[in-house]
Protein backbone atom coordinates (compact mmCIF):
# COMPACT_ATOMS: atom_id res chain seq x y z
CA UNK A 1 0.00 0.00 0.00
CA UNK A 2 1.46 3.35 -1.03
CA UNK A 3 1.68 6.17 1.49
CA UNK A 4 -1.21 8.12 -0.03
CA UNK A 5 -3.50 5.11 0.33
CA UNK A 6 -2.40 4.58 3.91
CA UNK A 7 -3.10 8.22 4.76
CA UNK A 8 -6.50 7.94 3.14
CA UNK A 9 -7.28 4.93 5.29
CA UNK A 10 -6.24 6.83 8.43
CA UNK A 11 -8.46 9.75 7.45
CA UNK A 12 -11.39 7.42 6.79
CA UNK A 13 -10.95 5.75 10.17
CA UNK A 14 -10.95 9.05 12.00
CA UNK A 15 -14.06 10.16 10.11
CA UNK A 16 -15.79 6.91 11.06
CA UNK A 17 -14.78 7.51 14.66
CA UNK A 18 -16.54 10.88 14.58
CA UNK A 19 -19.61 9.19 13.09
CA UNK A 20 -19.57 6.75 15.99
CA UNK A 21 -19.37 9.70 18.39
CA UNK A 22 -22.46 11.23 16.74
CA UNK A 23 -24.38 7.98 17.20
CA UNK A 24 -23.41 7.90 20.86
CA UNK A 25 -24.31 11.55 21.45
CA UNK A 26 -27.74 10.92 19.92
CA UNK A 27 -28.25 8.07 22.38
CA UNK A 28 -27.38 10.26 25.39
CA UNK A 29 -29.65 13.10 24.28
CA UNK A 30 -32.59 10.82 23.54
CA UNK A 31 -32.20 8.76 26.71
CA UNK A 32 -32.39 11.96 28.77
CA UNK A 33 -35.39 13.11 26.74
CA UNK A 34 -37.10 9.79 27.40
CA UNK A 35 -36.32 10.13 31.10
CA UNK A 36 -37.72 13.65 31.26
CA UNK A 37 -40.90 12.95 29.29
CA UNK A 38 -41.56 9.36 30.31
CA UNK A 39 -41.53 8.41 26.62
CA UNK A 40 -41.10 4.63 26.68
CA UNK A 41 -41.17 4.38 22.87
CA UNK A 42 -38.15 6.68 22.68
CA UNK A 43 -36.45 4.71 25.45
CA UNK A 44 -36.89 1.55 23.39
CA UNK A 45 -35.39 3.29 20.36
CA UNK A 46 -32.30 4.14 22.43
CA UNK A 47 -31.99 0.54 23.58
CA UNK A 48 -32.25 -0.81 20.01
CA UNK A 49 -29.86 1.89 18.78
CA UNK A 50 -27.10 0.40 20.92
CA UNK A 51 -26.78 -2.50 18.47
CA UNK A 52 -25.80 0.02 15.77
CA UNK A 53 -23.20 1.55 18.08
CA UNK A 54 -21.76 -1.88 18.86
CA UNK A 55 -21.58 -2.84 15.18
CA UNK A 56 -19.85 0.42 14.28
CA UNK A 57 -17.28 -0.12 17.01
CA UNK A 58 -16.50 -3.64 15.80
CA UNK A 59 -16.08 -2.47 12.20
CA UNK A 60 -13.65 0.22 13.34
CA UNK A 61 -11.75 -2.28 15.45
CA UNK A 62 -11.44 -4.72 12.55
CA UNK A 63 -10.16 -2.05 10.16
CA UNK A 64 -7.61 -0.78 12.69
CA UNK A 65 -6.24 -4.20 13.51
CA UNK A 66 -6.05 -5.04 9.80
CA UNK A 67 -3.96 -1.93 9.10
CA UNK A 68 -1.69 -2.64 12.06
CA UNK A 69 -1.20 -6.26 11.00
CA UNK A 70 -0.63 -5.62 7.31
CA UNK A 71 1.23 -2.30 7.28
CA UNK A 72 3.30 -2.44 10.50
CA UNK A 73 3.02 1.32 11.01
CA UNK A 74 5.59 3.17 13.10
CA UNK A 75 5.58 6.15 15.48
CA UNK A 76 2.71 8.63 15.01
CA UNK A 77 0.80 6.36 12.60
CA UNK A 78 0.76 3.57 15.15
CA UNK A 79 -0.29 6.00 17.89
CA UNK A 80 -3.15 7.17 15.67
CA UNK A 81 -4.39 3.64 15.08
CA UNK A 82 -4.09 2.68 18.75
CA UNK A 83 -5.94 5.87 19.70
CA UNK A 84 -8.78 5.12 17.27
CA UNK A 85 -9.05 1.62 18.71
CA UNK A 86 -9.17 2.80 22.30
CA UNK A 87 -11.47 5.74 21.67
CA UNK A 88 -13.90 3.45 19.84
CA UNK A 89 -14.03 1.24 22.93
CA UNK A 90 -14.67 4.26 25.16
CA UNK A 91 -17.48 5.45 22.90
CA UNK A 92 -19.06 2.01 22.85
CA UNK A 93 -19.10 2.06 26.64
CA UNK A 94 -20.72 5.51 26.62
CA UNK A 95 -23.38 4.03 24.37
CA UNK A 96 -23.91 1.29 26.95
CA UNK A 97 -24.53 3.92 29.64
CA UNK A 98 -27.08 5.68 27.43
CA UNK A 99 -28.74 2.33 26.82
CA UNK A 100 -28.78 1.81 30.59
CA UNK A 101 -30.62 5.09 31.09
CA UNK A 102 -33.11 3.99 28.44
CA UNK A 103 -33.73 0.77 30.35
CA UNK A 104 -34.19 2.70 33.58
CA UNK A 105 -36.88 4.79 31.83
CA UNK A 106 -38.83 1.59 31.18
CA UNK A 107 -38.85 0.44 34.80
CA UNK A 108 -39.62 3.78 36.44
CA UNK A 109 -43.17 4.57 37.50
CA UNK A 110 -44.44 6.40 34.42
CA UNK A 111 -47.73 7.24 36.11
CA UNK A 112 -46.17 9.28 38.90
CA UNK A 113 -42.48 9.84 38.14
CA UNK A 114 -40.19 11.24 40.81
CA UNK A 115 -38.91 14.77 40.32
CA UNK A 116 -35.64 14.71 38.40
CA UNK A 117 -33.00 16.89 40.08
CA UNK A 118 -31.87 19.77 37.87
CA UNK A 119 -28.25 18.75 38.37
CA UNK A 120 -28.89 15.46 36.57
CA UNK A 121 -29.62 17.47 33.44
CA UNK A 122 -26.55 19.58 34.12
CA UNK A 123 -24.44 16.41 34.40
CA UNK A 124 -25.77 15.23 31.04
CA UNK A 125 -25.03 18.55 29.38
CA UNK A 126 -21.50 18.65 30.79
CA UNK A 127 -20.85 15.05 29.80
CA UNK A 128 -21.93 15.72 26.22
CA UNK A 129 -19.76 18.84 26.13
CA UNK A 130 -16.78 16.91 27.46
CA UNK A 131 -17.34 14.18 24.89
CA UNK A 132 -17.41 16.71 22.06
CA UNK A 133 -14.32 18.46 23.39
CA UNK A 134 -12.34 15.27 23.81
CA UNK A 135 -13.17 14.16 20.26
CA UNK A 136 -12.13 17.56 18.89
CA UNK A 137 -8.89 17.23 20.84
CA UNK A 138 -8.24 13.87 19.16
CA UNK A 139 -9.17 15.10 15.68
CA UNK A 140 -7.13 18.30 15.95
CA UNK A 141 -4.25 16.92 18.05
CA UNK A 142 -5.08 19.63 20.60
CA UNK A 143 -3.30 18.87 23.86
CA UNK A 144 -4.50 22.07 25.57
CA UNK A 145 -8.15 21.29 24.84
CA UNK A 146 -7.67 17.73 26.06
CA UNK A 147 -6.31 18.98 29.38
CA UNK A 148 -9.27 21.36 29.77
CA UNK A 149 -11.68 18.49 29.24
CA UNK A 150 -9.78 16.41 31.79
CA UNK A 151 -10.18 19.18 34.37
CA UNK A 152 -13.93 19.50 33.76
CA UNK A 153 -14.46 16.07 35.27
CA UNK A 154 -14.14 17.62 38.74
CA UNK A 155 -17.29 19.66 38.11
CA UNK A 156 -19.22 16.56 37.09
CA UNK A 157 -18.03 14.73 40.21
CA UNK A 158 -19.20 17.64 42.38
CA UNK A 159 -22.62 17.60 40.71
CA UNK A 160 -22.79 13.84 41.23
CA UNK A 161 -22.31 14.28 44.98
CA UNK A 162 -24.96 17.03 45.04
CA UNK A 163 -27.43 14.83 43.17
CA UNK A 164 -26.85 12.03 45.66
CA UNK A 165 -27.51 14.39 48.55
CA UNK A 166 -30.68 15.77 47.02
CA UNK A 167 -32.08 12.37 46.10
CA UNK A 168 -31.51 10.96 49.59
CA UNK A 169 -33.21 14.03 51.04
CA UNK A 170 -36.19 13.38 48.76
CA UNK A 171 -36.31 9.78 49.94
CA UNK A 172 -36.34 10.86 53.57
CA UNK A 173 -39.00 13.49 52.92
CA UNK A 174 -41.36 11.12 51.09
CA UNK A 175 -40.68 7.36 51.27
CA UNK A 176 -43.05 6.88 48.31
CA UNK A 177 -40.23 8.24 46.14
CA UNK A 178 -37.71 5.60 47.20
CA UNK A 179 -38.18 3.30 44.19
CA UNK A 180 -37.87 5.94 41.49
CA UNK A 181 -35.27 7.88 43.46
CA UNK A 182 -33.11 4.75 43.51
CA UNK A 183 -33.43 4.56 39.73
CA UNK A 184 -32.38 8.21 39.46
CA UNK A 185 -29.26 7.35 41.45
CA UNK A 186 -28.45 4.82 38.74
CA UNK A 187 -28.98 7.50 36.09
CA UNK A 188 -26.60 9.84 37.93
CA UNK A 189 -24.04 7.05 38.13
CA UNK A 190 -24.29 6.41 34.37
CA UNK A 191 -23.85 10.12 33.65
CA UNK A 192 -20.82 10.31 35.93
CA UNK A 193 -19.30 7.36 34.07
CA UNK A 194 -19.97 9.05 30.71
CA UNK A 195 -17.88 12.00 31.91
CA UNK A 196 -15.16 9.58 33.04
CA UNK A 197 -15.10 8.02 29.56
CA UNK A 198 -14.79 11.48 28.00
CA UNK A 199 -11.85 12.09 30.33
CA UNK A 200 -10.27 8.84 29.15
CA UNK A 201 -10.62 10.01 25.54
CA UNK A 202 -8.95 13.30 26.47
CA UNK A 203 -6.07 11.32 27.94
CA UNK A 204 -5.80 9.39 24.68
CA UNK A 205 -5.60 12.72 22.82
CA UNK A 206 -2.68 13.73 25.03
CA UNK A 207 -0.98 10.41 24.30
CA UNK A 208 -1.56 10.91 20.59
CA UNK A 209 0.22 14.28 20.68
CA UNK A 210 3.00 13.53 23.14
CA UNK A 211 3.47 9.78 22.99
CA UNK A 212 3.30 9.75 26.80
CA UNK A 213 0.59 8.60 29.18
CA UNK A 214 -1.19 11.36 31.05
Amino acid sequence: MVRADFNRNLDDLQEELLQLAELVEWAIVKSMEALTTGNTELANQVILHDDIVDQKRFVLEERCTDLIATQQPLAIDLRTLVTVLQVAVELERVGDYAEGIGKICLIMDQGAPARIPDNIHRMADLGIGMLRGSLRAVANRDEELARRVWQEDDEVDALYQEVYRQIFENMAHDPRNIRDSTHLLWVAHDLERIADRATNIAERAIFLVTGKSF
